[in-house]
């Protein structure tokens, strides 16, 4: 006796469209530049000293960069002082931040997602993919889904074969 079964492929057939927030990761570097470096003591920021190192110093080596300024030192740093910063660090890096990384990650993500063109997704059902190789800030993915929920038929998180429901359409 001959017995074939056709083995049928449900995910592929189920017309889920997936939605990988890692393609949306930005290659480049990510540094964080501590303004404690530039304190007096660790303490103050002298304006002098601080304009001299912004005219001395080589902003070259930011090409690229993603960096998050913060400040770890238990200082008052003047607002100015992180404009002037992010004012020499801009034209060479791709992205400048006040904040940690995590800060600086949501900014990419963010900058990222704003580019979909969320009409591709009309009426679909999308799974928004979970597991990743890169870690993916919780921040893209509430994002993704603020952005999606208006045109899309329904959400999921997960994986095709196992997904959790986060928004279905009422039609």
């Amino acid at each position: 006796m001959d017995i074939q079964e056709n083995i049928v492929n449900k995910v592929a057939s189920s017309g889920l469209v997936t939605l990988n927030l890692e393609e949306y990761f930005h290659k480049g570097e990510r540094l964080v530049y501590d303004i404690k470096d530039n304190l007096f003591h660790g303490l103050i920021l002298k304006e002098q000293d601080f304009r001299a190192f912004i005219k001395e110093h080589n902003w070259e080596q930011y090409q690229d960069q993603n960096i998050a300024i913060i400040c770890s030192a238990d200082a008052i740093v003047p607002t100015w002082a992180y404009m002037l910063l992010a004012n020499r660090m801009k034209p060479f890096a791709n992205e400048v931040v006040f904040g940690n990384l995590e800060t600086l990650e949501t900014v990419l993500y963010t900058k990222a997602l704003a580019k979909i063109d969320i009409n591709e997704f009309a009426g679909e059902r999308v799974v928004i993919k979970g597991c990743a190789d890169l870690e993916v800030p919780i921040s893209a993915y509430v994002e993704i889904t603020a952005l999606l929920t208006p045109v899309v038929k329904s959400i999921m998180y997960g994986e095709p074969c196992s997904t959790v429901p986060i928004y279905k359409r009422k039609d």
